[in-house]
């Protein structure tokens, strides 16, 4: 079976959409099928335009399909990516994950291999905590989180956080930096063959 992977991202200035970006076209590199979609909103709109950047980024995303619960049935594979929030993940992540309830408790989630990414505005920013506070919801559904762990050497190059890919804002996208998130990736994809086939 193939794998059908949903890459799932909030991104208020553009740092976890770059990212999830590159996790896309390291996915595409196999034989994955791939949908790259956003959360919703739900900041007020005269918030988020009151803020050039965040403005900037969201009529950026416009056009990419929002994530729904008919997506999360469809996948059989999950890469997630949301910014820190005081050490945990953006509301507007936990806000989509607070929908998944009907098709969690009909053990939709379950079996499916997860994995997830995230940025601070600084180095040691929560963004460990954040990971884990992402893996605690998936625990929850029964889901086979995979972390990149120490299986590649781009991991310490880039780091060395063993729970996900982890960038901070405003530091550039380097090769290393790509590697590490092709590899988080294309190691979420050779784990969810393995569990589905």
């Amino acid at each position: 079976m193939a794998v059908k992977l949903a890459i799932i991202f909030y991104s208020t200035y553009g740092t976890n959409h770059q990212m999830a970006s590159i996790a896309a076209e390291a996915a595409k590199t196999t034989n994955a099928e791939v949908r790259l979609l956003k959360v919703a909103e739900t900041a007020p709109e005269e918030v988020v335009a009151g803020q050039e950047a965040w403005k900037a980024q969201a009529d950026k995303v416009a056009n990419i399909p929002t994530a729904t619960v008919e997506d999360m049935e469809w996948a059989n594979a999950y890469l997630f990516l949301a910014p820190t929030r005081f050490g945990v993940m953006a509301s507007q992540m936990r806000a989509f994950i607070d929908t998944l309830g009907g098709v969690w408790s009909k053990g939709g989630l379950a079996d499916k291999a997860v994995s997830a990414m995230s940025s601070a505005q600084n180095r040691h920013g929560g963004q460990e905590a954040t990971l884990l506070s992402f893996y605690t919801s998936m625990f929850h559904w029964g889901a086979i989180v995979v972390t990149p762990g120490y299986t590649d050497p781009s991991i310490f190059k880039v780091g060395g956080n063993p729970y996900g890919y982890s960038h901070t804002q405003g530091e550039e996208f380097t090769e290393d930096v790509k590697t590490a998130i092709s590899h988080q990736t294309r190691r979420l994809i050779d784990v969810a063959e393995k569990i589905s086939g």
